[in-house]
Order: C-alpha cells, then structure tokens, then sequence
C-alpha cells in the first residue's frame, strides 16, 4: 500500500514540477546579452562630428573673459531664467527661442539653434572682435538643461541630466539602471529632434555594429525606449496569472488526492 501511495504522488507531483520548470524557462539568453559574439577586436572610432547641436529651448551658459575684466561685465549678465534639470535648482542663462535666437547683450538676436557650441563660441567671438566691443575676448558656451530621457524595460526610467554633455547609449542604460531581461535589447527604438523633424531610429544592441554607429553618443532632449518582449506583453495581459491559477489548482489536488490516499 505505501509504494501505490507513493506511486501516485509521483504521477501528479513531477508533472506539476515540469509544468513549472517549463514556464520558468521561458527567457531566452540569445537576446538578452550585448554584443553577442563580439571577439576581442579595436573598434575603429565613430565618424562624423558627434558634439551637440543647440535646439529650440536650450539653456545656454555663456561666459566670456578679457584682459580688462570691467569690459566683460555687460556680457555676463543673462537676462533668462530657468529652472534645471538637476533637482530643481535655479539656473540662469540663455534661452533658445521658439525661432531659434537668444537674444545677447549689444549683439541682440544672434541665431543659435542648429549650431554646436564651438561654432556659436567663434560667431560670438570673431562679433565681439570685429565690431571692437572686447579686445581678444575668451568666450565659454555650454548647455545648462543637457538631459535625455529613458523610457520602457529598464531597472529605472526617468529623464537624466548630463554634466559632460556627452553620453553614449551604454552610459543612457547605464544610469537607467540597465535593460531588464523582458527588454528587448536587439530593438531599441530612439527619438530625436533634427531641425524640427523627429527622427525615429531603431538600434540592435546585440550588434557591435552599434559601437561605430552615429547613433551611438546622444544628443540633447534624445529619447530611448526600450521595448518590452512577448513575455512581458504576456505577463501584463494576465497570461502569467492564468498559469499560476492552473498551477495553483493542479497543486490543490495533489495535495487532496495525496489526503485522500492517506486516509
């Protein structure tokens, strides 16, 4: 009578323990690393003049310096307030108007979108120069709102301000915490604003085509989503509870057969 006991258990209990192996094992790894069968290599350095480019409602930080400091003074005094992205914290500078101008001390409207800051650095220069306001003025220019924005499987979405004004994707996971393993790392989508047109570009991350790719250092006001896998999708639609319920059931009536046997 005990081995026809123990007979039974095991005809519903390995089932049940297969059935949750089997759910569990779903994930695949083929998708879940990052450049997949990347030996070691010297990847060649990514093309093109990747430095941001000033957009529409930038804050700019504009500095500028000169043998006579009193000169100097009329020039470091913005007249636009902002509040940053770094926790709240007042700033002050120059806004980028809706046409693309901020409007600078003597100089008036001076373009500043579509520019990158070494080329607004020289036009501010070579004006202060030529119209002989400073002799050999030493201009500075930075952003003061350099932030991008991580959405979808990732560990911790939010929008992230940049101190160094230049950031990889790697980096842009990095701080979200990385992609989770019900992101899909072969199918990041990113968004960016090129002259008011958004650009749609979806990158392959497994891929170390990525690493010489110009999409690799993000711009200013980028956005990255990461997009969930089927498990995922799944999950949320109530698939994953319907199998635990099943499971759940399955159990309970081992455990009343097995009370059953024994009484």
């Amino acid at each position: 009578m005990i081995l026809k006991k123990d007979y039974l258990r095991y005809i519903f209990v390995v089932p049940v323990l297969i059935c949750c192996f089997f759910f569990t094992s779903c994930v695949s790894t083929q998708k879940s690393v990052y450049f997949k069968n990347l030996p070691d290599t010297v990847i060649a350095p990514v093309k093109g003049n990747f430095e941001p480019v000033i957009q529409k409602n930038d804050v700019l930080q504009i500095i500028v310096s000169s043998m006579n400091p009193e000169d100097a003074i009329v020039f470091n005094t913005p007249s636009t307030a902002s509040t940053g992205a770094t926790g709240g914290t007042q700033v002050t500078g120059y806004l980028v108007s809706e046409q693309g101008f901020i409007e600078y001390p003597v100089l008036g409207h001076v373009k500043a979108a579509g520019l990158t800051k070494d080329q607004l650095t020289t036009y501010l220069r070579d004006e202060l120069n030529n119209r002989k306001l400073m002799k050999d003025p030493v201009v500075s220019v930075r952003f003061l709102n350099y932030r991008v924005t991580v959405l979808g499987e990732v560990s911790r979405p939010g929008v992230f301000a940049i101190n160094n004004e230049r950031m990889s994707i790697m980096e842009a996971l990095g701080v979200a915490g990385d992609i989770t393993i019900y992101g899909k790392k072969d199918n990041v989508l990113l968004i960016r604003d090129v002259e008011g047109q958004r650009v749609i570009k979806r990158l392959n991350l497994n891929n170390d085509d990525i690493l010489s790719s110009p999409y690799y250092y993000l711009q200013s006001n980028d956005v990255v989503y990461v997009e969930p896998t089927k498990a995922r999708v799944a999950n949320a639609s109530g698939n994953r509870q319907t199998i635990s319920i099943i499971l759940s059931s399955i159990s309970l009536f081992v455990i009343i057969l097995d009370r059953l046997i024994l009484n």
